[in-house]
């Protein structure tokens, strides 16, 4: 296994450990979701380079589309979060009502 291959993993399990770890304000689990799928791209995008397999192509650009929807969704939550209840503590979610 080629070394890029070794450090993106690295960084992907570095993003993981960090959720698990600073997982009591919201911001901190955005930001570690969001490494988690840098790293899931860059990965995907140099497995389907080395693959030469052109059906794979679209496979980085979809898990791109979904990494920026649950970008977009995940900071609408902490802005309305953080507008009722003044803290982005993950306890707050359960208090949400509809």
């Amino acid at each position: 296994m080629p070394f890029i291959y070794i450090n993106i993993l690295l960084a992907f399990f570095i993003s993981f450990i960090g959720l698990l770890m600073y997982r009591s304000h919201l911001m901190s689990s955005l930001l570690c979701l969001e490494g988690m799928m840098l790293s899931l791209y860059i990965l995907g995008t140099l497995l389907c380079l080395n693959m030469h397999f052109t059906l794979s192509a679209m496979i980085p650009m979809i898990l791109l589309v979904f990494a920026a929807c649950e970008a977009a969704v995940g900071l609408a939550l902490l802005v309305m979060v953080s507008n009722t209840y003044g803290l982005d503590h993950v306890q707050n979610l359960n208090l949400l009502q509809c």
